[in-house]
């Protein structure tokens, strides 16, 4: 936990933001893997973490905004608990741990609330566990449809805006996060080798993710497959001329997310076709950082990295015509249909759980529905304190481009003779994360090789 006085502090400011009721947030519970007794890891919900700190499961937390009134919601273990888990922190400890007064358990909270709200407004946020409604059921009374309506939007709101600027303490711990995700790549790189299964890689480096005090902030891609975006299976057999994608980050034992790209060479060196394309993304993604500063859209630095793209494979023969006008028709997507980047913070997509649209676009601010821009996560303005991915990537999806083929689309900007011959390429992918600062932004963590030159060093040193 961070100093008892930062959840204070940041409470403060959340019932500030807030007119008036009942706030009700709702950590996790442990989750069954297969059998009641065999839990997948405890991952306790980032809000919770955000405002309260504390974790461990079975936890709520409730405010009276009007009175400015806090309460730590849950049941001291008991001594059948302590003979498996051993001695833990009663409630009464946890509370004062994080300056919270009062101590509740959950029975006595369901009465404190049935007398309250006959007066006041209950603010939750979206659950996203069946555990989440039930818990809210039992201790509300009340079935989910009238649940539904407590759903506050103005809580969602608070939280998202505060959540989204990240504080000193913060950032220290993300600078944490991608230093491991960094050793996590590099190991990657320095390990990688021909005849090797995906799996003997991806499980090497989520061991330096656990013992880096936490563990996985998303489950690992790891693929010689780069074209399929969300690749989690690693049973495939790397070979010499296999360009090998890893898209992982570890979160550390606070919660606090990395996430991190990079792909190289299963060989020593690029080839020729694979320099080409890696290089065209390099380009579109230091461009892209170079743009990063306060008041930028995010959406003119996703476009401006579509366009660099755009022009890169016009001068592969693979695009035609101009690439304002490839990019502005969308063309541009058949080969990058994701977006750049998004938020990053207790979760690599941080928020989500809240919305996208509420995290990553603004009431002014909306998302386009064309493809590709539809799954940019981020399009807002950018502001001091948010930290946020870049991402661009060049893919040849096979299925995608046939099936553009046959609809015709975009027929006059798609060479689609050409890219006969690149349906077995793959996809590259280069991802680091940064930091908004008042005059541009910060890299999160130490520098990890990623130009063409500093990649092959690694590998030849590696195979040689």
């Amino acid at each position: 936990m961070f100093k008892k006085e930062i959840y204070k502090s940041r409470r403060k400011e959340l019932l500030n933001r807030m007119g008036s009721g009942i706030i009700l947030l709702i950590g996790n519970d442990e989750s069954s893997i297969n059998f009641p007794d065999n839990w997948y890891r405890f991952r306790q919900d980032s809000t919770f973490l955000y405002y309260v700190g504390i974790n461990k499961p079975g936890m709520m937390a409730c405010f009276d905004v009007d009175s400015g009134e806090e309460w730590l919601v849950g049941d001291d273990i008991d001594i059948d608990t302590i003979i498996w888990m051993g001695n833990q922190p009663n409630m009464k400890e946890m509370a004062d741990s994080t300056s919270i007064n009062g101590v509740m358990s959950p029975s006595e909270c369901s009465e404190f609330l049935q007398k309250r709200l006959n007066s006041r407004e209950l603010h939750i946020l979206p659950p996203y566990r069946r555990g989440h409604r039930n818990r809210y059921k039992k201790l509300l009374q009340m079935g989910w449809e009238d649940l539904e309506n407590k759903v506050s939007s103005e809580l969602i709101s608070a939280v998202a805006e505060q959540r989204n600027h990240k504080s000193e303490e913060e950032i220290a711990e993300m600078h944490r996060a991608a230093n491991i995700t960094g050793q996590m790549h590099l190991s990657a790189m320095q390990y990688a080798r021909p005849g090797m299964k995906e799996a003997e890689v991806a499980g090497f480096i989520n061991g330096i993710a656990v013992s880096g005090g936490g563990d996985l902030s998303f489950p690992i891609i790891l693929t010689k497959n780069g074209q399929i975006l969300h690749n989690h299976y690693h049973g495939n057999t790397l070979s010499e001329g296999d360009l090998l994608l890893v898209d992982c980050g570890a979160e550390t034992d606070m919660g606090y997310a990395g996430d991190m790209t990079r792909t190289f060479p299963v060989s020593s060196s690029f080839s020729s076709r694979q320099k080409d394309i890696y290089e065209i993304v390099l380009a579109a993604e230091n461009n892209s950082i170079d743009m990063l500063k306060p008041g930028v859209p995010y959406r003119d630095v996703h476009l401006t990295a579509g366009r660099i793209i755009a022009e890169g494979l016009k001068n592969l023969g693979l695009l035609n015509g101009d690439p304002d006008d490839i990019v502005q028709e969308g063309a541009h997507a058949l080969f990058m249909p994701h977006g750049l980047g998004h938020m990053i913070g207790l979760d690599v997509h941080d928020m989500e759980n809240l919305g996208e649209d509420v995290v990553g676009y603004t009431n002014d601010f909306l998302r386009s529905p064309q493809f590709g821009l539809k799954s940019l996560r981020l399009g807002r303005p950018l502001e001091e304190g948010f930290a946020l991915t870049v991402e661009p990537g060049i893919y040849f999806i096979p299925e995608l481009i046939r099936q553009w083929k046959v609809d015709n689309k975009h027929t006059q900007l798609i060479n689609f003779d050409a890219l006969e011959s690149w349906y077995d390429f793959g996809g590259i992918r280069i991802e680091e994360d940064y930091l908004i600062t008042a005059n541009g932004a910060e890299l999160l963590g130490e520098p990890v090789a990623k130009s063409v030159k500093d990649v092959e060093e690694i590998r030849k040193e590696v195979l040689a």
